[in-house]
Order: C-alpha cells, then structure tokens, then sequence
C-alpha cells in the first residue's frame, strides 16, 4: 500500500508519446492525488486510466481565471493536487508558472515529478553542443514578430530549442536562417513514439526539404551555435564603428559593433571614444 501523499502541489511531467515513460512515482501521485489538473481532460483522461488512478479533474490553462486558481489555493493546504499538461512537462511552454508562484506565496509546498521533456529529448538526439543551450517556445506567427524574436537571439552563443508545428516549419526555419545565418540544426518529431525521426543538416538544407512536405506529429527544432569567429582586428573594428557612429551615439555604435564583432563592448567603446576625439 503506498504512503498516503502530503498536502501540496505536485508539478508532474507526463509521458511525450511511450506510455511507458511515465515514472512508478508520477502514476502513484496521480492515483494518490484528491485533484488532477488538466490541460485538456479528453486527453489526460486516458492517462489517467491507464494508471488506474479515480481522481477527479479539473481543467487548467492558459484561460482559467482568478476564481480557479483561489480555488486551487484553497484546498493545498490540506490535500495533495497534481498539475500534468497534455505531454511532458508542465510549465515548459505551458500554462501553469501562475498556480506554482501563487502557491509557493501562500506557503504551500510544491514539488516536482520530474519526467519526460520534448526540448530536453530533442538536444539528447540532435548531435549539436549542449554544454549550452536556450529553449524559446514557439515563435511568434507573424513575420514582422518572429524576425524580431530571431534577431533577439541571433547574438546568442548558445544552441537554440524551438517547438514548431509542421504546417509552420519550412517557414520558421527559412525565417531562423535569414535572421541567424544558415546553422546546423536538427529536426526531430514524434519523439518516443512509432515513427520517432530526426534529421540533420542545414538551415537551407532543411527549409528546402520540409517546404514541399510539411511533416506531421509534434516537432522540435535544435539550432546549433554560431560558429567561433576570428578575433576582429583593429582596422576591423575601426571601420565597423566608423559606419555606425555616422547615425548612432558613441555607446549605442560600440555596443552593437561589439555584439556583430562578437569583441568585449568594453574595447568597442574605449575605441570609439578614441575615434571621436580624432574626428
């Protein structure tokens, strides 16, 4: 017989495709718990019934209001509530970082039930450097918002981990390799299920191939780091600030020389102050 659980609320990752993923203790907090919180219970209830757990739920997104959550709130206290998404883990470009704060705010304890993640899974099968990497959600649908986003992170020294949707994809990645370059990425899609892929190359490699066929099934994409770049010399840096200081102030001009030249803006600006007094 399991120990009963202790009051609080119990963040739980779920599985992202093989059901036998899901941990011998996510599926006894999902029997034990006195509430599920769902993101869709159609989808959880099958979940649920594969672990044999009766406990009721509740839906739980992005749209649920105040009143919910001060519902929520008010039962952690004395009862055990577990919040699951519709695969993975929840919070991870999913609603729920509100509930947690809110909770932690009152007192309440939380814990994790660490499981499966599809941005983690995808950087373990994409052969790319993970020593450092930023996941970035989705990006946003319009043009003008996602180039914005993309020039956001193209500075980055980091790979990158994007999720995307298959009628989007050829998109998203011809928009990643005008606004970053054209980077190794990988392309990996229903993981841990029957028709697991992932495929490797290039930014136009892959914007070329998934232009004519948009895949199906959930998809991440894993964009590799900028390549390392020469030291820029002096005159490198002299006319890049000479072209930038024509229409920006001195700081401005350095810190963005500094950022394309990938150089410290402390030696950016030092030299741009030095170039203005000349000029």
């Amino acid at each position: 017989m399991s120990t009963p659980l202790s009051p609080g609320l119990y963040i739980v990752a779920t599985p992202i495709g093989n059901l036998s993923d899901l941990s011998p203790r996510a599926s006894e907090t999902l029997r034990g718990a006195a509430l599920v919180l769902a993101e869709d219970k159609r989808v959880s209830a099958k979940l649920l019934a594969h672990v044999g757990s009766k406990s009721p739920m509740q839906a739980y997104h992005d749209h649920s209001d105040e009143r919910l959550r001060g519902s929520v709130l008010s039962r952690l206290g004395s009862e055990a509530i577990a919040l699951i998404s519709d695969a993975g883990t929840p919070l991870i470009s999913d609603p729920g970082y509100k509930l947690v704060r809110a909770a932690r705010a009152a007192g309440h304890a939380v814990h994790t039930v660490p499981g499966p993640c599809a941005a983690i899974a995808a950087l373990t099968l994409a052969g790319l450097p993970t020593d450092r990497f930023l996941f970035a959600g989705f990006l946003p649908a319009k043009a003008k918002a996602r180039a914005d986003a993309i020039a956001e992170l193209a500075p980055i020294r980091a790979s990158l981990v994007f999720y995307e949707s298959g009628p989007r994809l050829a998109e998203s990645l011809a928009a990643l390799r005008d606004g970053i370059g054209n980077r190794d990425a990988a392309i990996v899609r229903e993981i841990s299920k029957l028709y697991e892929e992932t495929v490797t190359g290039s930014l136009t490699e892959m914007a070329e191939r998934y232009l004519q066929a948009p895949p199906k099934g959930e998809i991440v994409i894993v964009v590799g780091p900028p390549a390392e770049r020469e030291a820029a010399s002096d005159e490198d840096l002299d006319s890049a600030l000479r072209d930038a200081m024509a229409n920006q102030s001195v700081s401005r001009a350095a810190a963005d020389v500094a950022a394309r030249l990938n150089i410290p803006r402390k030696r950016a600006y030092a030299r741009a102050i030095e170039l203005g007094k000349g000029e």
